[in-house]
Order: structure tokens, then C-alpha cells, then sequence
């Protein structure tokens, strides 16, 4: 821990804020590449996404509400049909967040300790509000010790499985809009790179196929990525997304990837989540 959490929290939302641009674009394009809505509830968030933590939303409230952000946390207790909780857990300590579904459609929470992320604004929880304007049906006995506390009402959510987890098991995840956390390890092609897997015992990198070329990323740079899982076939993915890759690289890919899983990119920003 710093000696000074105040200003490093501080100094955190400030660098945060900066790659809320790119996250409004990767927000607004989830829904229409999501295939699978009874895991995917996702609807286009607004303008002025910030890209967080969970800590930041609890020690920085006051400055957070009614903008939109995004974090990523395993969720950690389902109160109902539309609500659950989330915190960092690498805070000891650290204060959990009602997340309030209103995007209108199901989510169902994955395994325990697999992460999701979450779009949506932050307010201070009155059920009272959020039953007016959401209908959500939910019950007062189970959000007494949530009143008035930090709360995000969701515009967009996804399952945030690891690299290492897609690629050890990809049919799980096929065809589903996800979001992945990595560090770029190899950048192939300007629209092409891998996913370092450093978590997961045995699990591989993960290619990630951007269908427009990606032209301010770098090697050994921690991103996000939102994007749907597929199998590597190299004449669909020419197809469907006109990569124009040539002979040569085209055989190398197959070669290494054939039968593997690959990440079609809709969006590439920096990530929040701390080392």
C-alpha cells in the first residue's frame, strides 16, 4: 500500500480518464457481435465512460456519480434476478458495489471467482428510485444494508475470462461477446496479436484478430479487449472480415492456430486493472 492513498487514488481516476474514448466506441459496438443474449446482456452505453476499478468507485463516489464507467471484478454475491455484488479483492477490505442490471435483458453470472465487466453509471442506491424508473421488481429486505451507498446501474455487461481460460476451453466460450485482459506479447500484423497467458497453468496465448488495423498498440502493453471467440479458420475469417493477409502469413497462422480459438477484436483500450 502507498503512504499516501489519497493522492494515488486521485493520480489512478486521472490516468483512468484516459482511455474513456476508446471505451465509449468498444461499448457501443458489443451488442450487435453478441450471439448468445441469455449470457449477454449488453446494450450501447452513453458518451463519457471512465475505465476503473471498484476501489476507485467506493473511494472516489462523490466525484463518480451519475458518470458512466467500466469495471471488471468477480462477482461476489447474488442478491436477485437483476442484482449482485462486486469488489477488488485485492484490497483488503475494500467495500463491495451493488450492480443493478438494467439493460433490459438477462445476465447469468458465471463460475465462481470468473470475472465479469461491467458498463454503467454510478449513483448512491435508493430502491425507491430504482423501482420507479427500472421496474425490477426487486425486494426491500434483501437492499436495506445497500441505501444510500455506492451502486452502478448497468448499461452493458460481459463475461472477462482469462486468456489462458479461452484457450483451455474455447467451445465453452464460442460465439459469445467477452472481455480480455492481457499483456500484447507478439504483435503479427498491424491488425493481429497475442494475449500473454501468465495466470493459468498450461493455458496458451490467445490471437486476437482486429478486423481494422490497431495502430497504437505496442508490444508488452496490458489492454483490454472486447471481441467474439471463434475457431481459427483461415478462409471464414478472410471472408468474413477482409483481412488480405498474404499466402505466406496466412499459412504460418494456420499452421500454429488451426484448430485453436481466436478472439475477433471490436475493441482494444487500455486497461485498468491493476499489476
Amino acid at each position: 500500500m502507498l503512504k499516501n492513498p489519497l493522492n494515488n487514488s486521485t493520480q489512478k481516476l486521472w490516468n483512468a480518464k484516459s482511455g474513456a474514448i476508446a471505451l465509449v466506441a468498444v461499448a457501443a459496438t458489443m451488442l450487435s457481435a453478441c450471439n448468445t443474449p441469455q449470457r449477454q446482456a449488453t446494450v450501447p452505453a452513453p458518451p463519457g465512460s471512465v475505465n476503473t476499478t471498484t476501489e476507485e468507485v467506493v473511494d472516489n463516489t462523490a466525484q463518480l456519480i451519475g458518470q458512466t464507467v467500466t469495471v471488471r471484478s468477480a462477482p461476489v454475491r447474488r442478491l436477485g434476478p437483476s442484482t449482485f455484488t462486486v469488489s477488488d479483492d485485492r484490497f483488503f477490505g475494500n467495500e463491495s458495489i451493488l450492480v443493478v442490471n438494467a439493460t433490459g435483458k438477462p445476465f447469468v453470472l458465471p463460475e465462481s471467482g470468473q470475472e465479469v465487466q461491467v458498463t454503467g453509471t454510478v449513483r448512491n442506491f435508493v430502491l425507491a428510485d430504482i423501482e420507479r424508473e427500472y421496474n425490477l421488481g426487486l425486494q426491500p429486505n434483501l437492499y436495506a444494508e445497500y441505501e444510500s451507498k455506492p451502486a452502478i446501474v448497468a448499461q452493458s455487461m460481459a463475461l472477462a475470462p482469462t486468456p489462458g481460460e479461452l484457450t483451455s476451453n474455447p467451445k465453452k466460450y464460442y460465439g459469445q461477446t467477452l472481455a480480455v485482459t492481457g499483456e500484447i506479447e507478439n504483435l503479427r500484423t498491424p491488425n493481429s496479436f497475442t494475449l500473454d497467458e501468465d495466470k493459468l497453468l498450461g493455458g496458451e496465448d490467445l490471437l486476437v484478430i482486429h478486423a481494422v488495423p490497431t495502430a497504437n498498440v505496442r508490444e508488452g502493453e496490458k489492454v483490454a479487449v472486447t471481441g467474439v471467440l471463434r475457431p481459427f479458420v483461415v478462409a471464414e475469417l478472410e471472408r468474413d472480415y477482409q483481412l488480405k493477409w498474404d499466402l505466406t502469413l496466412q499459412r504460418q497462422l494456420e499452421a500454429e492456430y488451426s484448430n485453436k480459438p481466436v478472439l475477433v477484436a471490436t475493441g482494444v483500450y487500455p486497461s485498468a486493472i491493476p499489476e
